[in-house]
C-alpha cells in the first residue's frame, strides 16, 4: 500500500474512533439549543408548554408589547430595561474585574516561583464552595446590619445604614466577587509568559511608565486580557444566582426573566426566544470585540 493510501487508512480510523464521542457531543451541545430555538417560532400552549403551530408571537414580545383594549403596538420597556440592565452591568462587572484583577495578576506575576503556587491556590479557593454560598456571604457584608455598615457606623462615617442589598450596586458587587478569579488566572497566564528586559529596555531609552504600560506591557498581555473579559463577560450576562438572591425581584437580569417565563410565566415560546436574542448578543458582542482586541495585530 502507497503512503498516501496509509495515511488515508489512518485518517478514516481516526475518525471512526472519535464519530461516538462526536456525534455524543453533537447531541448535548446543538441538540438542546435547536429546542429552543423551535419553540421559539411556536405557539404558547394552553396552560404550559407549546403548541405546534409556527407563530411569530414570541419573538414580537421580546421587544414589542401590543395594547389588549385597542392593539396600539409599543416598546416592551420592561423587556429593553431587563436587557439593558443586564449588558450594563456585565460591562461594568468586566471593567471593575479588570481594573482589580490586573494588579493581582501582576503581582502574582512577579513572585518568586516557589511562592507563586500559592497565591494562586488562594486566587482559586473561591471556586470550592459553591456559588450561591459565595452570594450569601457577599448578602452578609452589604445587607443592613451587615459587616460593611456596622463597621462604616462604628468608625462614624454614617449615622444610619446604607441601603445597598437588592440594588443594582449588589448585583454589581456581588458578579465582581463572583467573577474576579476568571479575569486574574488569563492574566497571570499571559504575565508568567512576559520578558521583563522588554520593561528594563523601555526605562533605558526613557520611557515612563505610563508609556511603558501603554506601549509595551498591554500590548503583549492582550490574549490574556481578550480571554479574561470573555470569561467574565460571557457567565456574568446571563448570570441568575447573584442578582436573584443580591437584585431580588425589582432588579432582575436577564437570566432571571427567562426563569420566570419557563415558570410562573408559563410561556415557554417567550422564553426561549430570549434565550436565543441572549445567545446572539453573546455571539455579536464576541466577534465585536474580538475584532476590536485583534486589530492591528500580527494576523491583521
Amino acid at each position: 500500500m502507497s503512503g498516501t493510501g496509509k495515511t488515508r487508512s489512518k485518517g478514516a480510523n481516526g475518525w471512526l474512533l472519535s464519530a461516538p464521542a462526536l456525534i455524543l457531543l453533537l447531541l448535548a451541545a446543538s441538540g438542546p439549543l435547536v429546542i429552543v430555538v423551535i419553540y421559539s417560532v411556536l405557539a404558547k400552549g394552553d396552560y404550559s408548554g407549546v403548541r405546534w403551530i409556527l407563530s411569530g408571537d414570541a419573538w414580537f414580545r421580546v421587544l414589542f408589547e401590543k395594547d389588549i383594549f385597542d392593539g396600539t403596538v409599543s416598546l416592551a420597556d420592561a423587556n429593553l430595561s431587563i436587557f439593558w440592565r443586564s449588558v450594563k452591568l456585565s460591562l461594568a462587572t468586566t471593567l471593575i474585574t479588570f481594573v482589580l484583577g490586573l494588579p493581582t495578576a501582576w503581582f502574582i506575576g512577579t513572585r518568586p516561583k516557589t511562592t507563586r503556587a500559592l497565591w494562586l491556590f488562594l486566587i482559586t479557593i473561591p471556586f470550592w464552595t459553591n456559588l450561591l454560598i459565595r452570594t450569601f456571604a457577599i448578602m452578609e457584608v452589604i445587607r443592613n446590619q451587615g459587616l460593611l455598615n456596622t463597621l462604616l457606623i462604628k468608625i462614624g462615617l454614617i449615622s444610619a445604614p446604607i441601603q445597598i442589598l437588592y440594588t443594582d450596586t449588589a448585583v454589581l458587587i456581588g458578579m465582581t466577587y463572583v467573577y474576579l478569579p476568571l479575569m486574574v488566572l488569563p492574566l497571570f497566564a499571559a504575565i508568567d509568559r512576559f520578558d521583563f528586559k522588554l520593561i528594563e529596555a523601555g526605562y533605558d531609552l526613557y520611557a515612563s511608565r505610563w508609556q511603558i504600560l501603554r506601549g509595551v506591557i498591554l500590548p503583549i498581555i492582550k490574549p490574556g486580557i481578550v480571554a479574561g473579559c470573555i470569561l467574565v463577560f460571557i457567565p456574568s450576562l446571563g448570570a441568575y444566582v447573584t442578582p436573584r438572591v443580591l437584585g431580588g425581584g425589582k432588579n432582575m437580569m436577564i437570566g432571571n426573566f427567562i426563569e420566570l417565563q419557563f415558570g410562573q410565566g408559563q410561556n415557554w415560546p417567550l422564553g426561549a426566544a430570549l434565550s436565543t436574542m441572549l445567545l446572539l448578543i453573546v455571539l455579536v458582542s464576541l466577534v465585536v470585540y474580538t475584532r476590536a482586541s485583534t486589530r492591528g495585530g500580527p494576523h491583521g
